[in-house]
């Protein structure tokens, strides 16, 4: 069996990572997110992106994957499982899950915003969030930015073509935690249904993918994942 997962900010807010949305409040509330996550916000306050980005790095690394993430790699034990995800953090790889394959890009990598090349000196930590923290600069002038794709910004093409390739040859698509809204990720169940791939929806609150999915969970990540690989030849005999 072949069985690919497509996973959003769900999964990871049950290990304590705050949606995007979680995290804009307090210090960051009076900010756009368009301003903190997009090229034009770094062109205009390098600064307070990077600031901003140092604090979530700070805390994906301070979580642990949870029940969710765990299950999910040890579906590897069984079937031949596939990784997607719209997430910035690391927390299906440190579950033990790969291949692992990262649509908007994570939070551990690192370049030049000017030459490309990849930056590798320690970060530092930053336990409490700061508003403004001006980057480091690369030996050719440039500033380093998080590996992170931001708004006005193209997907990545390896990563992309791995999961489109991963979904056309899955027998069951698992999609967790996503709110199904953001393109062109949220197209991949479509074109699965439009394969007749069996599509399972785990997610607590519906979604657009809802009313067309094989069949919906409402519970959370951490709650059905554990258990599903038990209801999936089910599935596919019917």
């Amino acid at each position: 069996m072949r069985i690919t997962v497509l996973s959003g900010a769900g999964i990871s807010a049950e290990s304590g990572v705050p949606t995007f949305r979680d995290d804009a409040t307090g210090l960051w509330a009076k900010y756009d997110p368009y301003e903190l996550s997009s090229t034009d916000g770094w062109q205009t306050h390098p600064e307070r992106v990077w600031a901003w980005y140092l604090w979530r790095h700070h805390l994906v690394a301070t979580v642990e994957p949870n029940n969710g993430h765990r299950a999910v790699a040890a579906w590897q034990d069984y079937a031949d499982v596939a990784v997607i995800t719209q997430n910035v953090d690391d927390l299906h790889e440190r579950a033990g899950s790969k291949p692992v394959h990262h649509l908007h890009g994570s939070l551990s990598e690192f370049w030049c915003d000017t030459c490309g090349a990849r930056y590798h000196a320690p970060l530092p930590d930053m336990p409490e969030p700061e508003l403004e923290k001006m980057p480091p600069s690369c030996e050719c002038g440039g500033l380093i930015r998080p590996g992170i794709v931001w708004f006005g910004e193209q997907l990545p093409d390896g990563p992309w073509r791995a999961a489109v390739e991963a979904v056309a040859t899955a027998d069951v698509l698992v999609v967790v935690g996503t709110s199904g809204i953001v393109y062109p990720a949220a197209g991949l169940p479509e074109v699965a249904l439009a394969r007749g791939t069996i599509v399972v929806e785990v997610n607590p609150q519906p979604t657009p993918l809802s009313e067309n999915a094989t069949l919906t969970i409402r519970e959370s990540a951490t709650t059905a994942l554990p258990t599903l690989l038990l209801q999936l030849p089910a599935l596919l005999e019917n």
